[in-house]
């Protein structure tokens, strides 16, 4: 989607760093450090907003469950449906036994 916009020496460096987290532990104590309480939120929400998403919940009930704005969720739902397909193959990794039903893509 928007991959050749963020590459870069620094957006490398960061991302060798997630990739180099041994453990739950370190990664909480290195997003701690790296990000503020609100933009990791942010992130978390935005993760389970694509998670309700797959699960073909409604926009109303993430509303209620998550607290995301509608913007925030349709913000999500594009990068769910026309991005990379990350948020679905990474879901898929932690969850293997959801069969969401699968959406006919045009």
């Amino acid at each position: 989607m928007q991959i050749e916009k963020i590459k870069g020496n620094q957006t490398e460096q960061l991302f060798k760093a997630v990739l180099e987290l041994k453990d739950m532990e370190e990664c909480y104590r290195f997003f701690d450090d790296l990000c503020t309480i609100s933009e990791i939120q942010s992130l978390a929400q935005r993760f389970e907003v694509a998670h309700l998403l797959r699960l073909k919940k409604t926009y109303e009930s993430i509303k209620k469950e998550t607290g995301a704005s509608t913007a925030t969720i349709s913000r999500v739902r594009r990068a769910y449906d026309y991005g990379n397909g990350t948020y679905d193959e990474m879901l898929g990794r932690l969850y293997p036994d959801e069969n969401p039903v699968p959406t006919i893509k045009e």
